[in-house]
């Protein structure tokens, strides 16, 4: 098999995971909204998908390589078919409770929760045993702590210095003062690693996938910014289902892809910069973590349920393209972009 034949190959296979299972998945995730039932599962499943692309494609083409890290892939593949199985049973058995702080809650979900706890120390414990060279190889090892930690920060003063904004364009200008006085805040934010450290896969699992091996393909084909570009709405476009069966209800599903469009293009821009600056996965993978699990402390809101069931309106939509293109999108001028180099 020739060099291009495999890539294609590769790239085939990637897409048939990454969009194909979503997809379908996204099907049932919409039967499972009519029904209605818990369908909590699906968005943390969703994110293991494009990482699982990519290790599947490379277990399949690259099976000859000594340096595939075989363990590490196969850790995450089997904790993503069983993320799968539970998207499953939530819909096909969702009687099936228990009770957590006297309310019923899905057995399938609290179980994906536990999954995603016990597949990322296991990950972890692979990903060691795999040893520096196969991590070097395939793009897993730790690169340039001072461009990476430098990032890093930037992004968590950038992402608050954005919340503090929003709530002075909403009238209420010292409420992110006032959640920041919170020691509930602060005792979130410093745990906050420990939390990684045991949740870390779902982030993995669309880091890889986007960063690591889609964003080098289409700035080979498309150039250094268009490449970004094109990588973050379709970063947007594979939120689709959860966009309108999730984060918010089917009325208010076409503002919350507009805002998922906006936030996955800008949002990449950054990490794109970020992975750009530092050739270390694992970079964009915190941001992403941080991104996400933030979200708690900016909206003072620390219940799990956040993120599900928002009441987006359409005035909302100018705001936020004004606020993360400032904020983030300006990074498509850096000299990172300029550069020619992956």
């Amino acid at each position: 098999m020739t060099e291009t034949a495999k890539s294609k190959k590769q790239f085939l296979i990637f897409l048939l995971i990454a969009y194909g299972l979503t997809y379908v998945m996204g099907i049932l995730t919409w039967y499972g909204s009519t029904i209605p039932v818990d369908v909590s599962v699906f968005p943390s499943a969703q994110m293991f998908y494009p990482a699982a692309g990519v290790m599947l494609a490379y277990l399949l083409t690259e099976g000859k390589d000594s340096l595939v890290p075989k363990w590490f892939y196969l850790c995450f593949l089997l904790v993503t078919l069983i993320m799968i199985v539970l998207c499953v049973l939530s819909v096909a058995m969702p009687e099936q409770t228990v009770t957590l702080m006297e309310q019923p809650v899905s057995l399938w979900a609290v179980l994906s929760q536990y999954l995603s706890i016990a597949g990322s120390i296991f990950c972890w414990i692979a990903l060691l045993l795999s040893g520096k060279k196969r991590r070097a190889a395939y793009g897993l090892g730790w690169k340039r702590w001072k461009a990476s930690l430098f990032c890093i920060l930037v992004f968590f003063l950038l992402y608050f210095g954005r919340a503090a904004a929003a709530y002075v364009m909403e009238g209420t200008p010292g409420a992110m003062a006032d959640i920041l006085k919170d020691p509930a805040a602060w005792y979130y934010i410093l745990f906050t690693p420990v939390n990684f450290l045991l949740a870390f896969a779902p982030f993995f699992g669309e880091e890889y996938g986007w960063r690591y091996y889609l964003q080098p393909l289409l700035q080979k084909r498309f150039g250094m910014r268009t490449g970004v570009l094109i990588l973050g709405a379709a970063w947007g476009v594979w939120h689709v289902f959860l966009d309108f069966f999730f984060y918010t209800t089917p009325d208010r599903g076409v503002i919350m892809l507009i805002s998922q469009m906006i936030t996955c293009v800008t949002l990449g821009i950054f990490f794109a910069w970020a992975y750009l600056k530092t050739n270390n996965i694992w970079v964009p993978v915190i941001m992403h973590f941080l991104n996400n699990n933030l979200i708690l402390v900016i909206a003072n809101d620390y219940s799990a349920d956040v993120i599900e069931n928002q009441q987006v309106t359409w005035g909302m939509i100018p705001s936020a393209l004004l606020l993360n293109g400032v904020v983030f999108g300006l990074f498509l001028l850096s000299k990172e972009f300029r550069s020619g180099k992956q």
